[in-house]
């Protein structure tokens, strides 16, 4: 919970205070409305301050607003008489959020997921609402922005949604030139790019091994506040992961689209293909945050509800990483951070089993069967 009382409450008091607002006087490394729950947090918590102090309050206050969206995300999921895929997909949902433990509640991610389970279950009955929401995830946390872009390229009403996701950028953006940022504005794109690799990335796995035999370090960011990973060539794959990873998206997404032109019917061919871009962003990714593993969350419970009978592979795959997660963090992280071989050994399964499940969403991705329109009477 350490991230909550220690950075978010921080970042929430200096803005609500008249200090620097990260994201608008300064850069930042969450795009700008990720500051717009803290700052909430903030202001649910001051009531609770002369009772139980300014973190501990916060610590509360961000539970509670946790808890409602989720509260609300799983309302909209069950409705009033769920069918038994809805119920699968609800309880699997539960089930993700006990395994993987308080990293599912406790950092900004956990915002993001009951907003994209929401613009999900919409995107065929309300598609420009659920752009314009996944639109506003993405504004907090970048991930939900791979829904989106499934959506579009699985999707029939696609210039509704990229109309609505354009309003909604373009309405930040105004709003952030308002309030007088400038450089600042992707200032998380940029503060990304010189980054070390941390000792979660999937990448770090074999260098963490060699941290297990002595020829390796593992050394704390004080500039990005992470763990991270010393050893030689180490620079070398942290400065090409990224241009990998957007390879990667436009690889799948090209994979979605050429799919989708032959037919393939939305409900089939966009869980996968969420998944699958999903995956890569964290694959790929220089980072390998815990949190991470509830961005696969909202893609496996759409899966459930809209193709049941294909979702329980990667059902079971997903809270099997909660479970190795929590085990790694927070059970285990201080012996990770002394290179000891078992968390390492766990760490290693979890980052397989993530490499497995992207295989599995790509190989849905493929076999999804075109449907070919009939052909007309001339």
């Amino acid at each position: 919970m350490g991230d909550v009382v220690l950075v978010y409450e921080p970042w929430s008091s200096a803005a609500l205070g008249g200090g620097p607002v990260v994201g608008v006087t300064e850069p930042w490394v969450y795009p700008q409305l990720a500051l717009l729950p803290m700052l909430l947090t903030g202001l649910l918590a001051t009531p609770l301050v002369p009772l139980l102090g300014v973190s501990s309050a916060y610590l509360v206050a961000w539970a509670v607003l946790v808890g409602v969206l989720d509260a609300v995300a799983f309302a909209v999921l069950v409705g009033r008489r769920p069918g038994r895929a809805r119920t699968a997909a609800a309880w699997f949902w539960c089930a993700a959020l006990l395994l993987l433990g308080p990293i599912a509640l406790y950092r900004i991610d956990a915002v993001t997921v009951p907003i994209a389970v929401v613009a999900g279950l919409w995107l065929l009955s309300r598609p420009a609402l659920a752009a314009a929401l996944l639109t506003v995830g993405a504004w907090i946390k970048i991930w939900p922005g791979a829904l989106l872009l499934a959506a579009v390229v699985a999707g029939r009403r696609r210039w509704r949604q990229l109309l609505a996701a354009l309003v909604v950028t373009a309405v930040v953006l105004g709003g952030l030139v308002l309030l007088g940022a400038r450089s600042e504005i992707l200032g998380f794109l940029t503060a990304q790019t010189g980054r070390g690799l941390q000792i979660e990335a999937v990448a770090a796995t074999p260098f963490l091994w060699l941290a297990v035999a002595g020829a390796a370090r593992i050394e704390y960011s004080f500039d990005i506040l992470t763990f991270q990973i010393t050893a030689p060539g180490v620079d070398a794959v942290a400065a090409v992961l990224t241009p990998l990873m957007a390879v990667a998206v436009v690889a799948v997404t090209a994979l979605g689209a050429v799919t989708a032109t032959r037919g393939a019917v939305f409900g089939r061919l966009f869980p996968p293909l969420a998944l699958a871009l999903v995956t890569v962003l964290i694959v790929g990714n220089k980072v390998g945050s815990p949190q991470f593993q509830t961005w696969l969350l909202a893609p496996v419970i759409l899966w459930i509800v809209w193709d049941r009978a294909r979702a329980t592979v990667p059902a079971v795959l997903v809270l099997a990483l909660c479970l190795v997660t929590c085990l790694i963090y927070p059970l285990t992280y201080d012996a990770l951070l002394r290179a000891e071989p078992v968390p390492v050994l766990l760490l290693t399964l979890r980052n397989v089993l993530l490499i497995v499940l992207t295989v599995v969403s790509l190989r849905a991705v493929l076999r999804v069967p075109a449907v070919r329109p009939p052909r007309t009477k001339e």
